[in-house]
């Protein structure tokens, strides 16, 4: 039941985004739509080459051009945000939502975490800086947990090896 409840949450999510671009007067083409979907269903935070390998068999005539400026025009739409981290390749997100966001150092895994908006620090920013703040984003930079318990078994493992000799 909650299964299906989610599920129906994120078709309305791409129909909503679909009329959106629509009156926009973008014309919605197979591979937009796939871009879009795929955007809106994952809580992955993919890159366009990502995307791109993941669309393409079945969409074989698609390059990442397509995908990357399906991205841009979703971003001016206000559909995705796009997440930059210094020389990285850009993440795309698809929940516009206020958030926060976890990032692996190990893997590069992001993960999305929900908490009240901090909307004293941009209070803040504006008493200090003299700037009209827009947004802020926040990442909490770390070791995901896959990455931990794979440091741990690797670390248990040269101790059993240790052990043998």
């Amino acid at each position: 039941m909650k299964a299906l409840k989610a599920q129906r949450a994120v078709h309305e999510r791409i129909e909503e985004a679909v009329e959106k671009l629509r009156a926009r007067g973008v014309r919605m083409t197979p591979q937009r739509y796939a871009i879009l979907a795929y955007m809106l269903k994952t809580r992955a935070h993919p890159t366009a080459d990502e995307i791109y390998k993941a669309l393409s068999p079945d969409f074989p005539s698609m390059s990442v051009a397509t995908v990357y400026n399906n991205l841009k025009l979703f971003k001016e739409a206000g559909l995705v945000r796009e997440l930059t981290f210094g020389d990285q390749a850009s993440r795309f997100d698809g929940q516009v939502h206020e958030h926060y966001h976890a990032v692996c150092v190990v893997c590069g895994r992001i993960d999305d975490f929900e908490y009240t908006p901090l909307k004293f620090v941009e209070r803040e920013a504006a008493r200090l800086t003299g700037y009209t703040p827009l947004e802020h984003r926040m990442e909490i930079y770390g070791v995901c947990p896959n990455c931990q318990l794979k440091r741990a078994t690797e670390t248990s493992g040269d101790v059993h090896a240790a052990a043998g000799r």
